[in-house]
């Protein structure tokens, strides 16, 4: 089994990056961004208590459930789309290969 993922994050200036993600490390989607030093405040350090790290979903991933808490902070961010999530509530797994995100613009 592959240890690793690649995953395709659009900048905010509109710049498709290709990352390369552990997935046997238990990191979420957010903590993978911080790692490459992509401007993504994650106030709360992904407790799901801001949407500073809000992305948008661009390909057909099956992703779990948005739960009670991300459905609340998604309700009060700027800028949210039908596809938006909060990264922190997305954990890294090998069904996210070739996951394609855009990070939403900074509130």
């Amino acid at each position: 089994m592959n240890k690793e993922i690649t995953i395709y994050l659009v900048d905010r200036m509109g710049v498709k990056h290709k990352l390369i993600a552990p997935v046997d490390f238990n990191l979420n989607l957010m903590e993978l961004i911080k790692s490459y030093e992509f401007p993504l405040e994650a106030i709360c350090g992904g407790m799901a208590l801001c949407a500073s790290c809000q992305c948008y979903v661009n390909s057909d991933h099956q992703l779990p459930e948005i739960l009670e808490n991300e459905e609340a902070m998604l309700a009060e961010a700027l800028n949210v789309k039908k596809n938006s999530r909060l990264s922190c509530q997305i954990l890294i797994n090998e069904r996210l290969d070739g996951l394609n995100i855009t990070l939403a613009p900074e509130e």
